[in-house]
This record gives C-alpha cells, sequence and structure tokens, in this order.
C-alpha cells in the first residue's frame, strides 16, 4: 500500500537522496539539467510515494519548458527505490502525473527515455523537437495531453520564460 501526495519543500533532500541512489554520479550533468537550472519544477505536478512506514519509494518531478512559442512540461527525473522496482509505481506516477497536468490545462509532455516503456502513456517520438546536446535524438519523446497539442511545434527545447 503506497500513499501518493505532491511533493513539498521538506521533501526535497529526501528525494535528492532517491535520485542520487537511482541514477549514476553525475547525473546533473545530463543536458535535461540545463533546462532545469535556475528554474523552479511544477510544484502541483511533483508527486512522491511513500510506504505505510513512510519510507520514500518513489517519487516524480516535472519542469516547464519552451518549444518555439508552444509551452511544454518537461517529465522527470523518476525515480523508484531499487528495493520497489517492478511493483508498478513508476507508471502510477506517470499516469497520476499526466492527469493533473492535463487537469491543469497543459497541452503536451515531453521526456527523454525509452520508447517501449514510455509507448503505453502515449509518448512518441519527436523528430522535430531537439534536446540540448548530446541527447540521443531517437529518446526524445512526447504526449499529447489534447487533440493535436504537437501539430506545428518544432524546434529546440529551452528553458521557460
Amino acid at each position: 500500500m503506497y500513499h501518493l501526495r505532491q511533493e513539498t519543500t521538506q521533501d526535497w533532500w529526501d528525494v535528492e537522496a532517491l535520485l542520487d541512489l537511482c541514477f549514476a554520479p553525475g547525473r546533473e550533468a545530463l543536458s535535461s539539467y540545463r533546462l532545469r537550472d535556475g528554474v523552479a519544477p511544477i510544484g502541483d505536478l511533483c508527486l512522491i510515494a511513500h510506504d505505510a512506514d513512510q519510507i520514500l519509494a518513489a517519487a516524480i518531478r516535472f519542469w516547464p519548458v519552451r518549444i518555439g512559442s508552444a509551452d511544454a512540461v518537461l517529465l522527470g527525473p523518476i525515480a523508484v527505490h531499487p528495493t520497489r522496482q517492478g511493483e508498478g509505481l513508476g507508471g502510477l506516477l506517470i499516469g497520476e502525473g499526466l492527469s493533473r497536468a492535463r487537469a491543469l490545462g497543459w497541452q503536451r509532455v515531453l521526456l527523454v527515455g525509452d520508447a517501449p516503456y514510455y509507448a503505453r502513456f502515449g509518448f512518441e517520438k519527436l523528430p522535430r523537437v531537439t534536446m540540448p546536446p548530446p541527447t540521443n535524438p531517437d529518446r526524445v519523446l512526447g504526449a499529447a495531453l489534447s487533440n493535436g497539442a504537437w501539430d506545428g511545434v518544432f524546434g529546440a527545447v529551452r528553458q521557460s520564460d
């Protein structure tokens, strides 16, 4: 049994410790982090899952970005504690995050990840959208939260204004 709730400022360091545990050293050197530098995450979309003992089991964050003149949400990072992987927590957080983003009026979500995994959430390759180098273009994926949300959206992803 997991309790899902919005991340608070008091959770920040616990989430950072989970991210350090789940990702390789130097995770902040990834190009996606340049889009996050100095930009606040979208608090209403940042979620954590605790188990019955109040131990942090998983976390997801979302960030505002721009592509051309279009606003988008950058999903990530998402992390599930190694002892909790395979229990569906990642899918739960992604589904809930996308649902909340849609309810808040966001039109499109972007991420860098494995297409076979994220396809089940509606993500597809975005051949006309580029992340800062050295991102593999085959891993740049997007999901439309409304019909036609990605129509006419192309170019480099940059920090939100």
